[in-house]
């Protein structure tokens, strides 16, 4: 199982997420409401600006405060990168 940081030390299983989006339009905004209604999001941005939205096969939908782009590198594997590079504090 290969865990990938998705910001401040949380990590996910690489093997079950499905989509890395922007949190930015209308259908996302709407599926973390959701989310957050069925009690199935998890918040790792520590207070920080959503900058991705991470959809698991379990339908939880996890919010990162790194940009999807960098999340999508660290879930193929090319980068080996520290919690706080990404983030903007």
């Amino acid at each position: 199982m290969k865990l990938i940081n998705v910001g401040f030390g949380n990590m996910i299983s690489a093997n079950r997420a499905v989509a890395v989006v922007s949190p930015d339009s209308a259908p996302i905004k709407r599926l973390i409401r959701e989310a957050e209604d069925r009690g199935m999001l998890v918040n790792a941005t520590y207070g920080r600006r959503t900058r991705s939205v991470v959809v698991m096969d379990s339908k939880h939908i996890i919010l990162s405060a790194i940009l999807p782009e960098k999340l999508a590198t660290r879930l193929d594997g090319e980068c080996d990168c520290t919690d706080t590079e990404d983030i903007d504090e």
